[in-house]
């Protein structure tokens, strides 16, 4: 794209776009901000406290908010934290409608809440929204708010298809950085990775790799502890590892070294960011068939298992297990381009704010 584009990034204020990543959404917005400045464009980025600061960081007013007494006495009151989030977000939507126009060409709303969405009619400039997840209450029930010019992006088919009751959206696959996740040697172990919480399910990777006879090791952050220590704890051992929550750099090492990469969620995923890393890597991905994943995972980069079968995950472990490496890493490059990502959405940019693309 010729144009230099002045870009309003909306990042989720619930965890901070720093390393370690809390999750897939905050290393996607730090890899498509990246990116975007490589490619010229002129990126604020608008994400919770303790980001990166790199990144050209604008905090969002993340500010303690504690209700009166007489508030709190409301027994359908929302929670504090929900506050806090609600009046950042509106804060910086006000500013946006009162000097948006001066500042930035586009706004892209790559966060989870509902606001940049509902009061997008309130810009002068366009709003590009990521839908990130399935169609949930708040955010579906703001759609109906936003501006008939307000573009949305699914990161995925499934997503897109999801969403088609409520609003039309493009799919821009997430990109993945293959610099960032080199081919590794692969090993003996499996590897999960993800946030440690019901809906991730690491128990279920756990039990179906130690049915393969495979050892495995876990990688994330610990989100819900009474899960962790009623259903993760109490299995590890010699052939089941805990590694902690990594920097990127160091679970791209893991993940490389790792005979395949297990992936079950318990939901249906949106993308399946960790199985496009993995596949970065080399390492071949058994995952439960849900959501996306299909879309992420075919026959030459991994193995899908129906859900609720630990012998047919266990199964498809073995299978993956034997898949060629290169060919893993080859087909993941092709298809999970960061520079293909970033130049889709250039695209969305310059349709929403009605300029030519260059060809």
């Amino acid at each position: 794209m010729s144009m230099v584009l002045r870009i309003c990034l909306v990042a989720s204020s619930r965890f901070p776009v720093a390393e370690p990543f809390a999750g897939g959404l905050e290393a996607h917005t730090a890899s498509l901000a990246r990116a975007l400045r490589r490619r010229g464009h002129d990126v604020s980025l608008f994400a919770a406290p303790g980001s990166d600061p790199d990144l050209d960081v604008h905090e969002l007013p993340l500010e303690p908010f504690t209700s009166s007494s007489a508030a709190r006495a409301d027994v359908a009151a929302p929670p504090e934290t929900w506050m806090r989030e609600h009046h950042a977000y509106l804060g910086l939507m006000l500013d946006l409608a009162r000097e948006g126009r001066r500042r930035f060409d586009v706004v892209h709303n790559n966060s989870l809440h509902h606001l940049p969405v509902a009061m997008s009619s309130s810009l002068e400039i366009p709003v590009v929204t990521t839908l990130h997840t399935p169609p949930v209450p708040w955010l579906e029930s703001a759609v109906r708010y936003a501006d008939p010019s307000a573009a949305f992006v699914a990161v995925s088919e499934f997503t897109s298809r999801s969403w088609a009751h409520a609003v039309p959206s493009s799919v821009v696959l997430n990109g993945i950085d293959a610099a960032a996740w080199p081919a590794g040697p692969g090993g003996e172990r499996a590897i999960w990775s993800g946030r440690l919480v019901p809906e991730k399910a690491p128990h279920v990777a756990i039990d179906a790799a130690l049915q393969a006879g495979v050892p495995i090791d876990l990688a994330g952050p610990v989100l819900d502890p009474d899960y962790a220590r009623e259903h993760v704890w109490p299995r590890l051992g010699p052939d089941v590892r805990y590694l902690g929550h990594l920097h990127q750099a160091d679970l791209a090492v893991a993940v490389g070294r790792a005979r395949v990469a297990v992936v079950t969620p318990e939901w249906d995923e949106p993308y399946g960011l960790v199985a496009a890393e993995a596949m970065s890597c080399g390492t071949p991905v058994a995952a439960l068939r849900r959501g996306a994943l299909p879309e992420v995972v075919d026959e030459r980069t991994g193995r899908l298992a129906e859900p609720g079968s630990t012998a047919a995950l266990a199964e498809a472990i073995a299978d993956a297990a034997g898949l060629d490496r290169s060919a893993v890493r080859r087909r993941a490059v092709e298809q999970f381009a960061l520079d293909r990502m970033v130049a889709d959405y250039e695209r969305v940019y310059a349709h929403a704010i009605g300029r030519p693309v260059a060809a």
